[in-house]
């Protein structure tokens, strides 16, 4: 008999996108060869630009969004994985192509999947989500650049954000000197107690980029793009290097090549979609290992699926601080 459960799902008509809490059954879910029973998901800025359709994030309707997911496997014809497995999802264009992490049942391929690493818990895994994975690529891509601990400051743009939190946290707790820049400057104590050493105003990057100015940094964690991401590179230290990995400001760079050719600045792009599997394994070991869990929790939020609509709206805003989980199932009679 075919299981029900409750999701999101994203419909397309003539008169635009809807958003509705729905009741479906396991013929609706798409191919795969993986079941697994959600926990928890989180809130990511994707996310919230696909549940408000503020951008094409979708690309198939109907859909049901959120972009990750941690759960536990209930059907599985993969040689990797069988039922009781703890396993958690990011990526691979889930919640954009293929129904998502904001539903009570999931199917997806199991090259998809990782398995939970030991000493986390799903929620923990969600706690850290795609933010938490995106910003450990930064480091590691850092680090592969040789920017290390005693190279100098690293500056982190969208540092109340949650790619931005859990970069600044990740640094400090490697040794790094970190440099917190945010437009929010309520939110200096919170990012201190993080491991910021300094916080800077966004405005100090809003402007249009000379290109080159005085050199500050060693390196730099960028999620917003546009006129930030290029005062940032004129502002990079000989030799070193920026992780991108987001367009919260916007997707130009209105930047010259004076950073590449007269200091080797080295731009590395950071996708967390595609990611290889050996290194989204190392990425999630060392996050599981080498992240503060206790401080991580102080920049969390859990909501309900009945939240999940306002929320999506704030996070677009700038009004969350650090991470959102989702617990899935939660808060539903009376909202369907």
């Amino acid at each position: 008999m075919s299981e029900q459960f409750t999701a999101y799902q994203i419909s397309k008509s003539e008169k635009g996108t809807e958003l509705e809490l729905l009741q479906l059954r396991e013929q609706d879910l798409m191919p795969g060869d993986v079941t697994v029973r959600v926990e928890y998901s989180g809130l990511n800025y994707k996310d919230g630009l696909a549940l408000t359709s503020k951008a094409p994030v979708v690309r198939r309707f109907p859909l049901i969004p959120g972009i990750d997911f941690a759960g536990c496997v209930t059907k599985s014809d993969h040689p990797d994985f069988a039922a009781g497995d703890r396993v958690l999802l990011t990526g691979y264009g889930v919640g954009e192509t293929h129904h998502g992490g904001y539903s009570e049942l999931a199917r997806v391929n199991g090259d998809w999947l990782v398995p939970l690493p030991n000493g986390i818990s799903t929620r923990q895994a969600m706690m850290i989500g795609t933010a938490g994975f995106t910003s450990m690529l930064c480091v590691m891509a850092l680090e592969k650049h040789g920017i290390l601990p005693d190279s100098g400051t690293v500056l982190v743009t969208g540092a109340a954000g949650g790619v931005g939190s859990v970069a600044i946290m990740l640094l400090a707790q490697l040794g790094y000197r970190v440099a917190a820049v945010t437009g929010r400057r309520s939110e200096q104590e919170f990012l201190e107690g993080i491991g910021a050493a300094e916080v800077l105003d966004r405005k100090q990057f809003s402007e249009k980029a000379r290109p080159l100015a005085r050199e500050q940094w060693a390196g730099a964690i960028d999620v917003a793009g546009g006129n930030t991401l290029a005062n940032v590179l004129s502002q990079i230290k000989y030799g070193g290097a920026v992780a991108a990995c987001g367009l919260a400001e916007s997707m130009e760079l209105p930047a010259s090549v004076a950073p590449f050719i007269l200091r080797g600045v080295t731009l590395c792009g950071i996708d967390s979609v595609m990611t290889p599997t050996a290194r989204r394994k190392e990425a999630w070991r060392r996050l599981s290992t080498g992240l503060d869990l206790e401080m991580l929790e102080k920049g969390v939020n859990e909501i309900g699926f009945a939240e999940l609509p306002s929320a999506a709206e704030a996070i677009l805003a700038g009004k969350i601080r650090g991470r959102t989980v989702v617990k899935i199932g939660s808060d539903i009679e009376g909202n369907i």
